[in-house]
């Protein structure tokens, strides 16, 4: 799969089937995580897989989203800023939280390059994940994604906005016409 399609056809999928994916495939679209950009090479983020059913049932409560228990795998993102603390004092969770967006990104795109499907689920009880899935209090839920097929059944992704309203050129909010027709999402 190009890129370009890989970015396209990702959505975020809140039902699934019950097809059981290879766990394998899920640990090859984790390596695409160590690709991400990382603040002075500091891998800060790291992967949970969770194939536990109790340990799922847990994760489904914390995060109050029924979807999440419907799969036989979810992945949990955590971040360790403890090395970026040192490095970068007054920066280290900015620079967390964008390679953590950074290596999840490169992880849904290559779940969907393989044929699977997640949602990235954002909104949960930290302390209880953590207490899922034996997390440190030092550290950060970044993401909870639960990994599996997309039924039959697809809702359309909308697209939020055009290209046209969210490319300014020189300063916020100019839409030159003369460089707009220059852009394109294609390259061209």
């Amino acid at each position: 799969m190009q890129l370009k399609d890989a970015i396209l056809e990702r959505k975020s999928v809140r039902t699934f089937s019950t097809k059981k994916p290879d766990w394998r495939k899920i640990i090859h679209a984790l390596d695409s995580t160590r690709w991400a950009p990382m603040a002075g090479n500091f891998q800060t983020i790291k992967f949970i897989l969770v194939d536990d059913k109790e340990r799922i049932k847990q994760l489904q409560a914390a995060s109050q989203q029924d979807f999440v228990g419907q799969v036989e795998y979810v992945i949990v993102a955590v971040s360790d800023y403890e090395y970026l603390k040192k490095m970068y004092p007054d920066f280290a969770e900015i620079y967390g939280r964008q390679q953590a967006g950074a290596a999840i990104q490169n992880l849904l795109l290559s779940l969907v390059d393989l044929g699977m499907a997640t949602c990235w689920v954002g909104w949960f009880n930290e302390s209880e994940v953590k207490r899922a899935v034996g997390v440190p209090n030092n550290c950060v839920i970044e993401a909870v994604l639960p990994i599996g097929f997309e039924t039959k059944i697809q809702n359309t992704r909308s697209k939020k906005a055009e290209l046209e309203n969210i490319v300014f050129f020189n300063k916020y909010k100019n839409k030159n016409k003369e460089a707009r027709s220059k852009v394109s999402i294609d390259g061209a």
